[in-house]
């Protein structure tokens, strides 16, 4: 088999090599990622699908496209509250952040979708955001002819929904934010971290107990708790519950990864909190009592000096020289 190599810079990773398939290599402090082995990883699957991502043709009146909502200008979210789609219709919750996003099993918020194959159709669907049927996507994009060449290329056929599942998850596969002065500090840099934001990881790791739930490579347990952010409303957001039925889950969202965190405000599923220090000032308290509190919160009585040595810590050591900040791709016609 003729072999053709290929080069595809990654923002936020070194320089992957690869012929039909290849191995994302990963930034400093990341771990391997699953790839599904019915969706391998391709330079021209990728490159398909960054186009599709920052494409609003997807969306029923042209104006819409993945990278509306989940901006890489803005964090990989949207700098809002709430998600706007077409026809300037708001939703509920706030647009989660797609750094990393290829390590997470259950997608959006109440994870309702499983890996990002299942998440990528979600928004195309929803007559909130971009209001298309699959099928009429699918004629959409099999109308332009740059998509159904690629489309051949790629998969073998015309567009179809399961291959633009599959290229626009795998194109977010790439988006990856590591290397950042907290994973230099841990791999014996003494001085990648200020000795403020070094208090501030002993907090964040110790007395202040954010890892309870921010743990592991990404920040992210990717599991769901109760902190109590607008349960008490008298039509209060259930989370999870919406999915599972279980009172557990009531109020349950998905553990964000704080990667990146200060370029994602405002903060919270609801966007309720504006800064990061609204957060820790949330946090410090305890939350918001409910019966499904999670057990892993409780008043923290940092100091004011402490509270500013974590914010150091979320925002210096967690904040990439290598952030992937991708620019937008010429579209097919």
């Amino acid at each position: 088999m003729r072999m053709l190599t290929l080069t595809l810079i990654i923002i936020g990773c070194t320089t992957v090599q690869a012929a039909d398939e290849f191995e994302l290599q990963y930034p400093l402090g990341l771990k391997r990622m699953h790839i599904p082995t019915t969706n391998k990883l391709t330079v021209a699957k990728i490159e398909l699908g960054k186009q599709l991502y920052f494409d609003p043709r997807l969306s029923r009146d042209d104006t819409v496209s993945c990278a509306s909502c989940h901006d890489p200008k803005k964090g990989w979210s949207n700098g809002d509250n709430f998600a706007t789609g077409v026809r300037g219709q708001r939703g509920g919750r706030s647009a989660p952040t797609i750094i990393n996003s290829g390590y997470s099993y259950f997608q959006f918020w109440d994870g309702r979708a499983i890996m990002l194959e299942g998440q990528a159709l979600g928004p195309i669907q929803n007559p909130i955001e971009m209001d298309l049927t699959l099928d009429e996507c699918v004629a959409k994009l099999n109308a332009i002819e740059g998509y159904r060449k690629q489309f051949q290329d790629v998969f073998g056929t015309d567009v179809t929904a399961v291959g633009i599942s599959k290229a626009i998850a795998s194109f977010e596969r790439t988006v990856l934010s590591g290397n950042a002065p907290y994973d230099k500090f841990k791999s014996g840099e003494e001085k990648a971290l200020s000795e403020g934001a070094q208090r501030g990881s002993k907090l964040f790791f110790g007395k202040a107990n954010c890892s309870a739930c921010h743990a592991g490579p990404s920040f992210s347990d990717f599991a769901f708790h109760n902190i109590g952010v607008g349960i008490n409303k008298p039509e209060p957001d259930v989370g999870r519950f919406s999915e599972t039925k279980m009172l557990g889950d009531r109020g349950s969202f998905k553990t964000p990864t704080l990667r990146e965190i200060a370029r994602t405000a405002p903060y919270m599923h609801d966007g309720s909190l504006k800064t990061l220090e609204e957060v820790v000032e949330y946090y410090n308290k305890g939350g918001e009592a409910n019966p499904q509190l999670d057990e892993e919160l409780f008043p923290l009585k940092l100091s004011d000096d402490q509270k500013a040595d974590l914010l150091a810590f979320l925002r210096e050591g967690l904040s990439s020289e290598d952030y992937p900040d991708i620019e937008p791709p010429a579209l097919p016609k």
